[in-house]
């Protein structure tokens, strides 16, 4: 049975350290599996708040590629939707993102609703 892994990183450059920490995961804990690196992004929004989408993702594909992950980058003004999609696409078992907003309130929002969604998933928020 696969122990597959998604990392969710958004329009930030730590993004590294959520991706190490799902690479350290499968290689230490779970064992077998595929770690996948997911990246939504709003249409009109560019990736990583760059100028030029070109070096975001490439600096998602370099990042990704040293972890052994496959990166999966989507465009969607549904963000829950489509990161519910692609978990459930992939079989993931673990799911592993940054918190958002008040530092003090891991449980945040979003976070709350995509555990409803992926119920049968176990989060490691970072």
């Amino acid at each position: 049975m696969n122990n597959n892994i998604m990392v969710c990183v958004t329009q930030q450059k730590n993004c590294e350290r959520l991706i190490q920490k799902g690479k350290k995961l499968l290689e230490e804990e779970l064992g077998n599996g595929q770690l996948y690196v997911i990246h939504v992004v709003n249409e009109k929004d560019k990736f990583l708040y760059q100028v030029d989408d070109s070096s975001a993702l490439e600096y998602l594909f370099e990042v990704s590629k040293e972890a052994e992950a496959e990166l999966i980058v989507r465009r969607s003004s549904e963000v829950l939707k489509t990161l519910t999609k692609e978990a459930k696409a992939h079989k993931v078992k673990e799911i592993v993102m940054g918190t958002a907003g008040n530092a003090q309130n891991c449980e945040n929002k979003f976070e709350q609703k995509l555990r409803v969604k992926l119920k049968n998933a176990q989060f490691h928020i970072l």
